[in-house]
C-alpha cells in the first residue's frame, strides 16, 4: 500500500521554527489598544425641573427627551434640618447644577418647571437667569386635587 505523504518544500517552515517566530509577532503589536478620547455632548438647551418643598429643594437639569444631565438638592450642598428648606439653599443649589451644566454640556437655554410650594421656587429661577441660561418658559406642574378625598362619615345624634 502506498502511504499518503505530503512532499515537503522549502517553503514550508519546521514545527520548531514557527514556535520561535510567534513570540516575537506578538512582542512588536501592542497588548491593549489604546483608549479614544471621549466625545463631549453637547446640549445646548433643555428643561430644567424644580421641586420645591417645605424641606429640600432639589434642581434637576434635563435635555428635551427628559433624560437627566446633571442634578444638585440643598442637602447634596452641606445644608441640614430646617436649613434645607430656605431660599439660599435653593439658590446655592441651583448655582451647583447649573455651573455643572454649562461647563459639562454647554447647556445656554431652558424651560423651567416649578413643582410644590416651598421657599426656593423663585430663588431658584432666579439663579438660572444670573448664571446665563435664558429661561423661556416658566411652567408651575404642582399637582392640585380634583374631587378631594373621602368625606368623614355622618355624625350621629
Amino acid at each position: 500500500m502506498a502511504e499518503d505523504k505530503k512532499p515537503t518544500t522549502t517553503e514550508e517552515k519546521p514545527a520548531a521554527q514557527v514556535a520561535t517566530d510567534a513570540p516575537e509577532a506578538t512582542a512588536s503589536k501592542p497588548a491593549v489598544a489604546p483608549k479614544r478620547k471621549k466625545s463631549k455632548r453637547n446640549v445646548p438647551g433643555g428643561q430644567v425641573h424644580v421641586l420645591a418643598t417645605f424641606n429640600n429643594t432639589i434642581v434637576t437639569f434635563s435635555d428635551n427627551n427628559g433624560n437627566v444631565l446633571t442634578a444638585s438638592s440643598a442637602g447634596a450642598c452641606g445644608f441640614r434640618g430646617s436649613k434645607k428648606g430656605t431660599a439660599y439653599a435653593a439658590q446655592v443649589a441651583a448655582e451647583r447644577a447649573a455651573q455643572a451644566a454649562k461647563q459639562q454640556y454647554g447647556f445656554a437655554k431652558a424651560d423651567v418647571f416649578v413643582k410644590g410650594i416651598g421657599l426656593g421656587r423663585d430663588a431658584a429661577v432666579r439663579v438660572l437667569s444670573s448664571m446665563g441660561i435664558a429661561v423661556e418658559n416658566i411652567k408651575d406642574v404642582t399637582g392640585l386635587p380634583h374631587g378631594g378625598v373621602r368625606p368623614r362619615k355622618a355624625r350621629r345624634i
